[in-house]
């Protein structure tokens, strides 16, 4: 992103890191643009953590993906931690499936 390291006080993103190529980059990205006493929210639909359901969604990624252009499948909370960022609540919304994330980077 073209913006200076620190200058936000929130960053907001809604079904993002289903769509981004590298999501672990991109989330980076959002920990470098934030202040170090900032916060993220994020509202993220995920890969399912039941084991039939998650490989359903593995299976059914490719379709997904070439209909409407996002994956179903992302592990975002993982890929969140990847990022470096310190999560502090995960709600969930729909399900399992669609969480609220709060973090701090």
């Amino acid at each position: 992103m073209d913006f200076a390291d620190g200058i936000f006080d929130t960053v907001v993103a809604t079904c993002v890191f289903c769509s981004v190529p590298d999501p672990v980059k991109g989330l980076q990205e959002v920990r470098r643009v934030c202040k170090p006493e900032g916060r993220v929210i994020l509202l993220e639909h995920v890969r399912s953590e039941n084991t039939v359901l998650g490989k359903i969604m593995d299976i059914l990624n490719p379709v997904a993906l070439y209909v409407i252009g996002s994956n179903i499948n992302r592990r975002t909370v993982k890929n969140i931690e990847l990022a470096g960022i310190q999560i502090k609540r995960t709600q969930n919304v729909m399900g399992k499936i669609v969480k609220l994330i709060v973090a701090s980077p």
